[in-house]
């Protein structure tokens, strides 16, 4: 069996797991199926990055706990698990996880949770047709889902069908959450699609730190270059950050955009390589591309995370976007939590 069959066998496998989530909780029982005083299941739930972890809490509601582990400005390629981490999963009801090798080092972990308690890699639940298989990737699936609002969406299904079986009554309040949350998500990508449409084609050019934004490129019709490759763990030779100067002076690109999770220095590296040409090119600001906003703010949710991305980036290239976003909340807390 091929790695590319191997983890993409590992990945239906969390996900098959779902189908007999019942039984599984009874060989783990932790400290989450309590009632609460209002008489609904508190399910405890364990997300590995925050993107996951805001999607199960709009559809959770209030019958669940979800505790995510990879926070603000945090980069789930590169993170290693602590005690504590494998402490909050063992006591899990449920996990849900990217999967597609995004949580790299601590994959093992999770394939050896599955044989106790119901793992769910949401990437799964996406259609080959659906997975975008970059050459340079040697057969894996690029794991940045999240980055296309509408194959997004698509986890929401599986995350309610989770919760539903540990939570039978809970049930059709999680479909119905699912289904509220899925028509909000479609907005977002309605929104995105209309103001990344105000950007004269020949600017749809996106130079980020790294190459998290494919999704995203064939969602809005862009061209994405990445400093450095999908993964952080590779690194941006000499000859990379001059092929990227090259190309950016060439075609004129007036923006590129520095990550929350990624350091700035190769970004810093193209802006002098093209001021020594001659170009200006500025830092059109700074993107979500691992890793949500803070807590507690618009931008720590998955809405406003993309919102925040795709207004920024069709300002800073020449398009047309609201100041503060689709719904005027950019800057401003999180209302929903």
């Amino acid at each position: 069996m091929s790695m590319h069959q191997t983890w993409k066998w590992l990945s239906l496998f969390a996900v098959g797991l779902c189908v007999g989530l019942a039984g599984c909780r009874d060989e783990a029982a932790g400290p989450g199926g309590e009632d609460t005083p209002g008489g609904s299941k508190t399910v405890t739930v364990v997300a590995t990055t925050a993107m996951i972890g805001d999607v199960v809490r709009e559809v959770a509601g209030d019958r669940a706990v979800v505790t995510i582990l990879i926070g603000e400005g945090v980069d789930p390629h590169l993170y290693k698990m602590t005690r504590s981490d494998n402490q909050l999963m063992s006591e899990a009801d449920v996990i849900f996880y990217n999967g597609l090798l995004l949580e790299g080092k601590m994959t093992d972990a999770l394939v050896r949770l599955a044989s106790t308690k119901p793992v769910v890699a949401v990437g799964a639940v996406l259609d080959e047709s659906d997975l975008l298989e970059p050459e340079d990737m040697e057969g894996h699936y690029d794991p940045h889902i999240w980055m296309d609002p509408a194959a997004w969406a698509k986890i929401t299904g599986v995350i309610s069908d989770a919760l539903g079986e540990l939570d039978s009554e809970g049930a059709a309040s999680y479909e119905a959450n699912a289904a509220a949350y899925r028509e909000r998500v479609e907005a977002l990508h309605a929104y995105a699609g209309e103001v990344l449409g105000t950007v004269p084609e020949a600017g749809r050019v996106l130079v980020t730190a790294h190459d998290a934004f494919q999704y995203f490129a064939r969602a809005y019709d862009f061209e994405v270059r990445g400093i450095q490759g999908i993964s952080t763990e590779s690194e941006a030779g000499v000859r990379d950050i001059e092929a990227l100067v090259e190309m950016i002076v060439t075609r004129g690109v007036r923006a590129v955009f520095v990550e929350s999770t990624v350091a700035d220095r190769n970004v810093k590296a193209l802006i002098a390589g093209a001021k020594r040409q001659g170009h200006t090119v500025e830092i059109g600001g700074e993107l979500f591309s691992d890793a949500m906003g803070p807590s507690g703010t618009y931008e720590g949710t998955y809405i406003g995370m993309i919102d925040h991305n795709v207004t920024t980036i069709a300002r800073a290239l020449g398009g047309e976007a609201p100041d503060r976003g689709m719904q005027g909340r950019l800057g401003g807390e999180d209302e929903a939590h």
